[in-house]
């Protein structure tokens, strides 16, 4: 079995991947017609356009743009279940995602839509096709701690559903402690914590993110080999780094895959696996990913393995299932 076919068929975790970074271009377009939403685009040729991106900001822009469409339960609901049904497609038998709640909040759509639509799909899929999954909403960055304060209200509302919280959008400028306050609340109430750091920020906002909001994990990462002292901290604690390669070169955190520090990564023993990020805008899924950084880099098998193995280490299956799953790697 060559390198690609054992990617396809071995068993994987998925553990940064946002939701509404899901929504292709032919279901963007079919919501707005459905839901008679004015989008900025003419057509699907047009939308693949604009996704040349130059940095996390010009991404979030059309990311924005594109979460216009999504109004109703139903809208959630089959956003969620296409990607759902990719899961099953590429191998992915646990699934951790984020939502953004204030992304569609502040357009006064209500957050019980949000969740319910997202839930009931992933439900579905548990049902049909036994993927397990978590869910993690996000705190958009660029708002300010007490917008959080308001979403985490209605967060405690759906303690059921949502697995943990976590910390994206635009990260120049907005370091993790300036939701300090936030994160101990949501910590008080037992959500677990991760946040985006170390994508486009320095070195020290995944230092702020482990000392001032106590995560799990770290989405991204890839800056940590800036900084010496921090690399001997992240391979002691094995804290996660969830690495998104083909996001890192469409925002342009690295100019090409030939140019990705992952195996870097992997060499200094740290706990990184691949992810997908945003897939509809950063042109691939997990597979995909995976296929393109082991060419890139020249991965081994045993590389790959190792990546595979730590999706499942670093997600938030219970130990029995983290080895059941483990095993079946081979």
């Amino acid at each position: 079995m060559n390198l690609e076919e054992f990617i396809k068929k071995s068993p994987k975790a998925e553990l940064h991947l946002h939701i509404e970074g899901t929504l292709e271009p032919e279901l963007m377009f079919s919501l707005a017609k459905r839901n008679n939403v004015e989008i900025s685009f003419k057509n699907i040729d047009d939308v693949k356009k604009a996704y040349n991106f130059n940095n996390l900001d010009s991404f979030l822009k059309i990311y924005y743009e594109g979460a216009k469409v999504l109004i109703n339960e139903k809208d959630f609901f089959d956003l969620t279940w296409a990607y759902a049904l990719k899961c099953k497609e590429e191998n992915i038998v646990h699934t951790e995602i984020f939502f953004d709640p204030q992304t569609h909040t502040d357009r006064g759509i209500s957050f019980d839509i949000v969740i319910n639509g997202i839930y009931k799909a992933l439900q579905k899929a548990k049902n049909e096709f036994n993927l397990s999954f978590k869910i993690i909403m996000c705190f958009l960055r660029h708002l300010d701690e007490d917008s959080g304060f308001k979403v985490l209200n209605q967060a405690l509302l759906h303690k059921d559903k949502i697995f943990g919280v976590g910390l994206d959008s635009s990260e120049t400028g907005n370091p993790p402690n300036k939701f300090k306050r936030l994160f101990k609340k949501a910590l008080e109430n037992n959500f677990v914590t991760v946040a985006h750091a170390g994508e486009e920020g320095p070195p020290e906002y995944i230092w702020e993110a482990l000392n001032h909001l106590s995560v799990k994990r770290i989405d991204h990462g890839v800056q940590c080999l800036k900084d010496h002292k921090l690399v001997e901290e992240l391979s002691k604690t094995q804290i996660p780094l969830t690495v998104c390669p083909l996001s890192n070169i469409k925002l342009r955190v690295f100019n090409n895959l030939k140019d990705h520090n992952l195996k870097k990564m992997l060499d200094k023993k740290l706990m990184v696996m691949v992810n997908s990020d945003d897939p509809a805008y950063f042109g691939g899924y997990l597979n995909k990913n995976l296929i393109e950084i082991q060419i890139a880099l020249n991965l081994s098998k045993e590389d790959v393995k190792i990546l595979l193995v730590n999706s499942f280490k670093s997600s938030f299956l219970n130990e029995k299932k983290k080895i059941e799953w483990i095993s079946k790697i081979s």
